[in-house]
Formats: C-alpha cells, structure tokens, sequence
C-alpha cells in the first residue's frame, strides 16, 4: 500500500539530495504527512543521540540524547525534517529544561498528536547531568490522564545511570 503523489505533497526534504542544515533554530523546517491509521492508538517513538545546544549564558555546548515518543492523531512528523529541526538548536542558547519544551510545543503545533513526550538526556558539564521530562496528552481524551499518570509517576523509579 504505496502513498501517493498527492499524499506526499509537502514533504520536501527526504530525496533531497541538496539538503542545508540550519545553523539557527527554525521550526518552519518540521514537515508532516497524513497517518494512514488515525482509528488505531500506536507510539512512534524518535531517538537523537547527537542533540546539541548553547547554554544562554556561557554559550558552550551542551549534548544530549532527545528522546520523542507519540501517538499521531491525523499528522505525523516525516523524520528528516525531524532531523533538521533538531540540528537547528546546534546554535540556540537556551537552558535544558526549554529546549524540551520547545521541542514538545513546536511538534504539537504541526501535528496536534493525541499523546506526545520529550524527554532530553543531557551529558554532564561541571559535574551534574538534566535529563527534563515533559508530555502532553490532548484535553478532554484518555490520553490527557495517561499524560497526567506518566508525568506524576515519572521518576518513581530511577534509571540506573552508568554511562555517564
């Protein structure tokens, strides 16, 4: 079951073999296309190992894994467009905990998910690691109180941390 032509428009960036990574953050990069799907709840689940940031104060770079996990509504977020969005902070100075929630608010923006969460990794600089967690799930739905249940339970029980 191969999409067609139509269902592709708008998707620009995969095939393209004259990508530009932006330098600066730019939210207009992200692309979606149409689920297939939109009567069955499933999660897509995003892994970026080489997220990278400026702290606003001392603009040396922070790093991160980003962590994204969704269940789509009627959109979905097409991956290399993802993957340039992401690249985009490479030069935006902003704290941890913002960059997450910029990340989650953008992706709601173009694809209005029913459930949707970020979570950022990020490696240690002077000592101490952030790992910001956020999610939404949409109001009046069962996915709001999964959002609420997985946010209010988040870190009952720690991960093991030896990669750091």
């Amino acid at each position: 079951m191969s999409r067609s032509k139509e269902e592709l428009q708008g998707v620009t960036k995969l095939g393209n073999q004259h990508t530009v990574y932006a330098q600066d953050y730019d939210p207009s990069l992200l692309e979606t296309f149409v689920n297939k799907h939109p009567d069955r709840d499933y999660f897509v689940k995003f892994n970026c190992p080489e997220f990278t940031s400026l702290c606003p104060m001392t603009g040396q770079p922070d790093y991160a894994t980003i962590y994204i996990s969704y269940v789509p509504g009627v959109r979905m977020v097409e991956s290399k467009s993802l993957k340039l969005y992401l690249f985009s902070f490479r030069n935006h100075g902003d704290f941890h905990e913002d960059c997450v929630n910029i990340i989650m608010d953008d992706l709601i923006r173009v694809m209005d998910p029913k459930y949707i969460e970020v979570w950022g990794k990020f490696l240690p600089r002077g000592g101490i690691s952030i790992d910001p967690y956020c999610n939404y799930g949409r109001p009046g739905t069962p996915w709001a109180d999964v959002a609420w249940q997985r946010l209010s339970q988040h870190d009952l029980y720690p991960e093991k941390v030896d990669n750091r």
